[in-house]
């Protein structure tokens, strides 16, 4: 049984701030029990000697400092199965189709380890979004990371919806195909209850959704959670893809939301803000999710990753497409 502190020293915004007296892990997964009988699920963001940093999944609210704290001594990790196809789970992982719980084959941590440079196979074959813009003229490649710059009103959620439900691999021109499945993960992350229900109905309207594994982090859910949605899906992108051999595609939308809450996270953590308030890190954090894109030598399996942003002010100078320009290969706009 892990040692509880009942040691909350100040609650900011989404975060708690609690005195200890052992070494605690950073990213390590802390539970909080609150008096009304809840627990509430929380990560920690920083260490330092006799004092963390928590930052809590579902919000703050109903946490005082009688609320106890338990650290569980390991990190984040995704549970994954094959029979996740198929299923609608919430921006931290956890089913909310009505379906039964998740039976996992494995477990694995949501940080996910880099693809070695030297292994890494250049990407060169072709997905079909049966967009015909894209197929001919910006042709999306297996193993690729291909974003789509939007600005606001544009119609950028339906493309998502269409690339969702028509893309394929085709078969290769002597008949035989890759013997690969195809599968879509998308991940949603600060959309609208609207708009969640839009790609809902179409995913089960055109039948997508059997291949598809979608992940909803709304608006009204917590910013805190926004973080983990895309580590979440790219974490099961890669299993499906180098340990089932499916050549995964990866939508990510709104990466625009995603940074917002960076934002919000280092502003209650009172960091140094870079430009435009934005930390300074995050060339890094998003290079951390885009460089998740690829190929292995000696695997059948791919993760293509398509993600989505709205520009802020239609300015493709704004940090978040600027950044994401020098990371990725090219861009849709």
């Amino acid at each position: 049984m892990s040692k509880q502190y009942q040691t909350i020293t100040e609650i900011s915004g989404p975060l708690v701030f609690a005195e200890v007296d052992e070494d605690i892990g950073y990213d390590e997964i802390v539970k909080i029990h609150t008096q009304q009988g809840e627990t509430l699920r929380g990560q920690v963001l920083e260490s330092s000697e006799g004092l963390v940093a928590i930052q809590v999944f579902e919000g703050t609210s109903g946490i005082d400092q009688k609320a106890s704290i338990e650290f569980e001594g390991e990190t984040m990790k995704m549970d994954l199965t094959e029979d996740l196809l198929g299923r609608v789970l919430d921006g931290s992982g956890r089913p909310i189709d009505g379906g039964p719980d998740i039976v996992p084959d494995t477990k694995e941590d949501i940080v996910g380890a880099a693809i070695n440079p030297y292994s890494r196979e250049y990407p060169e074959e072709f997905i079909e979004t049966g967009v015909s813009v894209i197929d001919g003229m910006n042709t999306l490649v297996r193993g690729q990371k291909l974003p789509i710059f939007s600005s606001s009103g544009q119609p950028h959620s339906e493309l998502a919806m269409q690339i969702a439900r028509q893309a394929s691999v085709p078969e290769e021109e002597d008949g035989e195909g890759e013997g690969s499945e195809f599968a879509v993960i998308f991940g949603a992350m600060g959309i609208t209850a609207e708009e969640a229900n839009e790609f809902m109905e179409d995913f089960e309207r055109t039948g997508a959704l059997e291949r598809s594994v979608v992940f909803m982090n709304l608006a009204d859910d917590p910013a805190v959670e926004r973080m983990v949605t895309p580590r979440m899906v790219l974490t099961t992108a890669e299993y499906l893809a180098f340990e089932k051999d499916y050549h995964v595609l990866v939508i990510l939308t709104d990466m625009t939301n995603y940074c917002e809450a960076l934002r919000e996270i280092g502003a209650a953590r009172e960091e140094v803000p870079g430009r435009r308030g934005y930390p300074g890190y995050m060339y890094t954090d998003l290079a951390q999710l885009y460089e998740r894109a690829g190929r292995i030598q000696g695997r059948e399996g791919s993760v293509t990753q398509i993600p989505i942003l709205t520009m802020p002010g239609d300015d493709d100078t704004h940090p978040i497409p600027d950044l994401t320009g020098y990371i990725t290969e090219g861009q849709i706009y």
